[in-house]
């Protein structure tokens, strides 16, 4: 499994009920990626390890919000839904955030299972 890979099944499986309720609003088919940076990025780590960004949104010079992204075990930085962005939206900092290995996920639980489940159900090997 490698990013490349992954991509096109990550963009497949988002929909409204993978999305960050906070972001829910501006959601919709033309901008899947909106909302999806949280979820998408610890299934990204579930599979390929590495560590988890966090950065801040800003808006008209506010922070408006928080964004995740990807850094791959061999150093590059994987940010698969940067494109949900609206213009005048910026993301800035970036800091690594550690997952504790046991601890359960607090927010976004069940659009992160149902991300992570539409993924290895279309990673995994045909059964038969």
């Amino acid at each position: 499994m490698d990013i490349e890979t992954l991509r096109p099944i990550l963009r497949a499986a988002w929909g409204a009920d993978t999305c960050d309720p906070h972001d829910l609003p501006d959601w919709h088919p033309g901008n899947p990626s909106r909302g999806q940076c949280g979820v998408t990025s610890l299934v990204v780590q579930d599979l390929l390890g590495g560590d988890l960004i966090l950065g801040e949104v800003h808006a008209g010079g506010a922070r408006v919000g928080y964004h995740y992204w990807n850094r791959l075990p061999g150093g590059a930085e994987v940010d698969l839904t940067a494109d949900q962005f609206h213009p005048g939206e910026t993301v800035t900092g970036g800091e690594v955030r550690h997952r504790p290995p046991d601890a359960p996920i607090r927010r976004c639980r069940a659009q992160y299972d149902l991300l992570r489940h539409r993924v290895l159900e279309a990673v995994a090997p045909p059964q038969g």
